[in-house]
């Protein structure tokens, strides 16, 4: 039993795979519940969306238990896949200033991190995603009623 709030969903392509088994290493060591979507094996045609969909669906049924952290080459079409499931928000990180991951969590609190591969380091990419789980949403009416409102864009 882990003792971190958070199961963590884990998704990628062929252009994210050495950096998401690393990552996956690096937070089961840390003490996450992780699943792993994929993909499993290299696999240089492969696509994004059949692997990001089911950490974005699990995310999605679990906002407030579980975060994703989903890899591609630069991370844009993985977000885009992960923001269509309802209760997603999902960031994109590939490289660059932190604040942008301090802010995704405190004013969107968003609940997927989608990291370009081609873009960050080992290093940095665990950097990143351990400001991006230790970093609270902050409870605030305005912040709340705009999360509210990305919900319903499309009623």
């Amino acid at each position: 039993m882990t003792d971190r709030p958070y199961h963590i969903y884990l998704a990628t392509d062929h252009a994210g795979f050495l950096l998401k088994d690393n990552i996956k290493d690096w937070l089961v060591n840390a003490g996450y519940a992780v699943t792993d979507f994929g993909a499993h094996e290299y696999d240089a045609v492969d696509d994004f969306p059949d692997y990001i969909k089911k950490a974005a669906m699990a995310v999605s049924k679990q906002p407030a238990t579980s975060r994703g952290i989903i890899f591609g080459g630069s991370g844009q079409g993985e977000a885009m896949v992960a923001n269509r499931f309802p209760n997603v928000r999902a960031t994109v990180y590939y490289g660059g200033n932190d604040d942008i991951i301090l802010l995704s969590r405190q004013h969107n609190d968003a609940n997927m991190l989608s990291i370009g591969a081609r873009f960050v380091t080992v290093d940095e990419a665990r950097r990143v995603i351990d400001v991006w789980l230790s970093t609270d949403f902050h409870v605030d009416e305005k912040y709340e009623r705009r999360n509210r409102k990305i919900e319903k864009v499309l009623d």
